[in-house]
């Protein structure tokens, strides 16, 4: 009883004389490690991106979520076909779009068209991603939506109104309602840039609906995401990594190092569209340009402190190249092939692959796109949506600047990790501002 009286004292004498030992080094001007910077190297500890507090957050508007919208009007002015073309996200976003244009317009939305492109190895159409009735029931006051045509339209082709490449002041009102008078059914393709400033409240509204809480997946392809989402260890990651030969060819930009069946592929896809070189390749890749190899996507994970053993579900694509140059670094790397099986996976088209990649995505702990395309807003704001906030996109601007700049390898991670952890604290990136709105911390 004696002895044990008098060790703990001693004990506790010990550990208060280590710790403030301990804070002597690590903060006395002349310690070693004053001389790196607190967030400089994962071997000290430093805390991963994602413990930063942030600053601002993108919510969904409160004007759209518990806004009133007024009755619809009795009389429609006829029927909008929305033909929506590219991945299954840029179809998404223009489906939105269409929903938003069809109320503004006062018309009946018909189910929209989804494109067959061997391109993109396609044959799925809406009703074989999105659940039609839940669709409809959740549109329900804010849009008419027709499943059937009357007789003396279903006979009919629409007439096609191409809005996909105008921009600049274009206008709904003025350039397509008029069409819709005359044809009663018109199809569209919303336009690249549109004037949605001049859109009545009820429009917005109708279009936020549409694209938040109005497209949920089938059951069955539901159910096939959510068994990919089971088989994931966690917690996990979820990266949309780009580079596949089509994206390198259409970036124009020059790769070195890169393997000879890589460069290959490249080549192929590049057609008439060649690589700029010399100063302009130079000047291009400093935009940002360049899509990031898998190997300087693992280093700049490396540079924001996400550990090596992070366990990391690739969305992505058929045809990404150089993928050993992350899996030599992060060896817990899964894939839909890897974890699903069976004769339904394999019968999936480039919209039912896509869409398990999504609901992967924006149910993953975490985030990040080498990226910033359709797919990677639509994952941001749906994560926002469902209060997700561990979203970030690696900037190719600031590796392509940083590396032009002969650093050291200690004095680019630490530029990175500046970087993307001003990019996380302020929400940039991510702007969302046709349903949310900024709020700050």
């Amino acid at each position: 009883m004696v002895i044990m009286m008098s060790v703990k004292p001693m004990f506790s004498i010990t550990v208060v004389t280590l710790s403030l030992l301990l804070a002597v080094l690590l903060f006395a001007p002349t310690s070693p490690f004053s001389q790196i910077p607190l967030f400089s190297t994962s071997q000290l500890g430093r805390l991963d991106i994602w413990s930063v507090s942030r600053m601002v957050e993108w919510r969904p508007c409160n004007w759209w979520l518990q806004g009133h919208v007024p009755p619809l009007p009795a009389q429609s002015n006829g029927y909008i076909r929305v033909d929506c073309y590219g991945g299954l996200n840029q179809m998404r976003r223009d489906l939105c779009d269409g929903v938003g244009i069809a109320r503004l317009l006062n018309a009946t939305l018909v189910l929209p068209k989804f494109e067959v492109a061997a391109y993109w190895n396609e044959s799925s159409g809406f009703t074989d991603v999105f659940d039609v009735d839940y669709f409809i029931q959740q549109l329900n006051g804010f849009i008419e939506v027709a499943i059937e045509l009357p007789p003396e339209i279903a006979s009919k082709q629409p007439y096609r109104v191409n809005c996909s490449k105008r921009k600049g002041h274009f206008d709904y009102i003025e350039s397509v309602l008029p069409s819709l008078l005359e044809h009663r059914f018109i199809s569209i393709t919303p336009a690249m840039s549109q004037r949605r400033d001049r859109y009545p409240q009820y429009a917005k509204v109708a279009l936020c609906q549409a694209c938040y809480n109005a497209l949920r997946l089938t059951r069955s392809l539901e159910k096939k995401a959510s068994e990919l989402l089971e088989a994931i260890p966690k917690p996990f990651l979820s990266l949309h990594l780009r580079f596949e030969p089509d994206m390198v060819a259409y970036s124009q930009c020059e790769y070195t190092n890169l393997s000879p069946a890589s460069i290959k592929a490249i080549d192929e896809a590049r057609g008439d569209r060649k690589p700029w070189t010399g100063e302009l390749a130079h000047i291009w890749r400093k935009r940002g340009k360049c899509p990031l190899t898998p190997n300087e996507t693992a280093f700049i994970l490396q540079a924001l402190s996400i550990p090596t053993n992070t366990n990391i579900y690739l969305a992505a694509g058929d045809g990404l190249m150089e993928i050993e140059g992350l899996t030599s670094i992060y060896a817990n790397v899964f894939t839909k092939s890897s974890l699903l099986s069976g004769e339904d996976f394999k019968s999936m088209h480039g919209n039912t692959k896509a869409a398990l990649d999504y609901y992967v995505s924006i149910n993953s702990d975490s985030y990040m796109a080498t990226y910033f395309g359709n797919m990677d807003k639509m994952v941001a704001a749906m994560r926002a949506f469902k209060g997700l906030y561990k979203t970030l996109f690696l900037s190719r601007k600031a590796f392509a600047e940083f590396t032009s700049q002969s650093l050291t390898e200690k004095e680019l991670m630490q530029a990175l990790w500046n970087a993307h952890r001003d990019d996380f604290i302020m929400g940039r990136g991510s702007a969302l501002p046709d349903c949310f709105c900024e709020y700050k911390l």
